[in-house]
């Protein structure tokens, strides 16, 4: 069985499901989890009217964000009796697939458990899909689990 599961999570009830199988597969064999949470970096907009953002704001507010998102996730792991580590990550200027990918193998993962929406079409090619792009690039073994 797998000893190093890393689960990246967005806060979103997809990522939540994705979570939930990753703890199954942990305590059946006893192994580790790591949540992750990828920042990307919010890029301030040279446009007229965009420049009363505060755009040191806003990014604080992407951390303060991930986490959250890190901090409900490993109360769930805690609330099935078992422990997580958790990593926030900056994006910068890499894609988040690749984030992913690469803290896999840094962190010498067996497993990537991750949510996908399961979009196609339109909304595939205009939001892109970070699961895909883990899918297609990631050196260990990857489970996708679906939104409902």
């Amino acid at each position: 069985m797998y000893q190093r599961i890393l689960v990246p999570i967005d806060g979103s009830a997809t990522s939540e499901r994705a979570l939930q199988e990753a703890i199954k597969l942990a305590a059946a064999g006893k192994a580790q989890l790591r949540l992750l949470y990828v920042l990307e970096a919010v890029y301030p907009l040279d446009t007229e009217g965009y420049a009363f953002i505060d755009h040191a704001a806003l990014q604080d507010a992407v951390r303060k964000t991930g986490e959250r998102a890190l901090a409900q996730a490993a109360e769930t792991v805690r609330r099935s009796g078992m422990t997580a580590e958790t990593a926030l990550l900056d994006v910068t200027g890499e894609r988040v697939a690749n984030v992913i990918d690469d803290e896999a193998l840094t962190w010498k993962a067996d497993l990537i458990v991750i949510g996908t929406h399961g979009r196609s079409g339109l909304s595939r090619l205009l939001l892109g899909s970070v699961a895909e792009g883990v899918v297609r690039g990631a050196k260990v073994p990857v489970l996708l689990v679906r939104a409902e």
